[in-house]
């Protein structure tokens, strides 16, 4: 399996992020022009986390993400469903656990935040996702999700969506390791809720206060949300 379809059958996608996960983190520095590294950072930054802090990183990957936010002090452990991306991210010195998104392999409450970046959109069921995440974290408890969203500028989305179905593609066959599933990133990029639209979301699914931020003229959103007392 090379990639998913929108389909988003939750084997199809671990196959397919098993088959990327060898030049993964030099591509995605790739394709976003360096911008991953201040999207990781921002992340950290919108959780609030430090010393004493339990936090959960879901969809780590390679745990790249993992290890900037365990530059605030807190405890992080990388869960991710592709065993191949965790394997790939071996040699970085955080937790790993192999786990599904809509079923995590954590007791109730005990997580003081949680996130998950660039993998919300993957989940076959995002709002089953939102409310494990929600169980798994105390009252209070933060959220960050870190995803793809759309540009505010009707001029440079219209850009940026032709950098999505021409260029984007190009350039994966060029350093990725499995070239086709960035077809299915342009592809699942434009389909997924605008900022607006995934914030309902996110409340529906059980949080509250639930806001956010826009990077790089939206291309990235930050939303943020905590736990009810």
């Amino acid at each position: 399996m090379s990639r998913a379809s929108l389909d988003k059958d939750p084997r199809e996608v671990a196959s397919m992020f098993d088959a990327v996960a060898r030049r993964y983190d030099l591509t995605n520095t790739v394709l976003s022009l360096g911008q991953d590294r201040l999207w990781r950072r921002a992340t950290r930054s919108a959780l609030g986390i430090g010393p004493g802090d339990r936090v959960l990183d879901l969809a780590a990957g390679t745990a790249v993400s993992t290890v900037e936010l365990a530059r605030s002090g807190a405890w992080c452990v990388a869960a991710d469903f592709s065993v191949g991306m965790l394997a790939a991210g071996a040699g970085r010195p955080v937790p790993k656990v192999a786990g599904d998104a809509t079923r995590l392999p954590f007791a109730d409450e005990v997580f003081d935040a949680v996130t998950i970046s660039f993998g919300l959109r993957n989940v076959v069921d995002h709002a089953a996702a939102l409310r494990e995440m929600a169980r798994v974290t105390r009252p209070g408890g933060r959220l960050v999700v870190c995803e793809f969203s759309t540009p505010t500028n009707r001029l440079f989305a219209t850009g940026y969506k032709e950098y999505l179905m021409q260029a984007l593609p190009r350039i994966a066959r060029r350093v990725s390791s499995n070239p086709d599933a960035y077809v299915y990133l342009a592809e699942s990029i434009r389909a997924w809720p605008d900022q607006a639209a995934l914030a309902r979301q996110i409340s529906d699914a059980g949080w509250s206060a639930v806001r956010w931020r826009n990077l790089t003229g939206g291309i990235v959103a930050l939303h943020a949300a905590v736990k009810p007392q």
